[in-house]
């Protein structure tokens, strides 16, 4: 029986595969299928104008998710997007990943006009969405494997991630066998062996206890903080968002909108539990908070 690779990055937790895909996940790839390679800078995005609407499920009105959204991301900036539930944050995300086509507008990365994914831009989910029967070294060569990376390649390169995010010594345990946050840096490591030049981060902490959380953030921004990937970050935290960026842009509710874009000027690199009681961080948190209620009352 032909085994088909399930793909589903649209679904929480990014890649999701069956049991029985495993068999495709050992088929050592041709010499001659090799793509090209990422080149691991940071890329530049730009939203034009996007229009987005999706047609209610039983219902031919149509729901505007983003009304004539623009927004420029130069390379290797690493920008939050907050606001309330429904406002378009993901659809962003979605179009800019290639996963979506917008209604009206353009999304460019890098000058290219983005109509489906591309090896260059990575996507990471809330959920860690590890593969049980795999061991953590194994888990961080899905993607490699997927762009058909030849073995030796794709094992030296799934263990210098895990060495990035401090995870070298359980290369070899099972998912059942790490805690929620190691397998969280399990599944950042498995987007970074990709190399990509842009991360799209779907609230990548949210699953995490208050206190994984924490030290999971300062170690990611530390790991970005060396790359310069360029870095669309989605989340509901206010916090986050300003502690991790170096730009925080603020949506209205449905139909999404800008209403608010901040530069947050905080020295790198960042100790986020030290600058907690910055006073610096708490005014630009208010600035942002206070944006956001002005938003929702409008």
């Amino acid at each position: 029986m032909r085994h088909q690779l399930d793909t589903r990055l649209g679904e929480p937790g990014g890649i999701l595969m069956s049991a029985g895909d495993r068999s495709l996940l050992d088929v050592e790839p041709s010499e001659g299928n090799r793509p090209r390679q990422t080149h691991g800078r940071g890329a530049s995005i730009v939203v034009d104008s996007v229009t987005q609407a999706f047609v209610s499920r039983g219902d031919d009105a149509h729901v505007v998710a983003l009304d004539e959204v623009s927004l420029e991301v130069p390379s290797g900036q690493f920008t939050a997007l907050v606001g309330p539930s429904g406002c378009g944050k993901t659809t962003v995300l979605n179009l800019t990943a290639g996963l979506q086509r917008p209604l009206a507008g353009t999304v460019r990365i890098n000058d290219e006009v983005i109509t489906k994914p591309t090896v260059h831009t990575g996507f990471m989910f809330a959920r860690d969405a590890l593969l049980p029967w795999r061991t953590a070294v194994e888990n961080v060569e899905v993607g490699l494997q997927i762009r058909r990376i030849r073995r030796q390649e794709r094992r030296a390169r799934a263990l210098a991630a895990l060495e990035m995010v401090g995870l070298a010594s359980f290369a070899t345990y099972y998912p059942r066998q790490l805690s929620q946050g190691m397998r969280q840096r399990v599944a950042i490591a498995r987007t970074l062996a990709t190399d990509p030049d842009t991360l799209l981060m779907d609230e990548p902490f949210a699953a995490l206890d208050a206190q994984t959380r924490l030290r999971v953030q300062q170690e990611f921004v530390g790991i970005w903080e060396a790359t310069g990937k360029t870095v669309m970050l989605v989340t509901h935290d206010i916090a986050e968002a300003v502690l991790l960026a170096d730009r925080v842009v603020v949506f209205a509710p449905r139909p999404g909108r800008i209403i608010g874009d901040f530069e947050i000027d905080l020295p790198r690199p960042r100790n986020t539990e030290t600058l907690r009681f910055d006073a610096r961080y708490l005014a630009l948190h208010e600035q942002v908070w206070q944006r956001l209620k002005e938003g929702e009352a409008s």
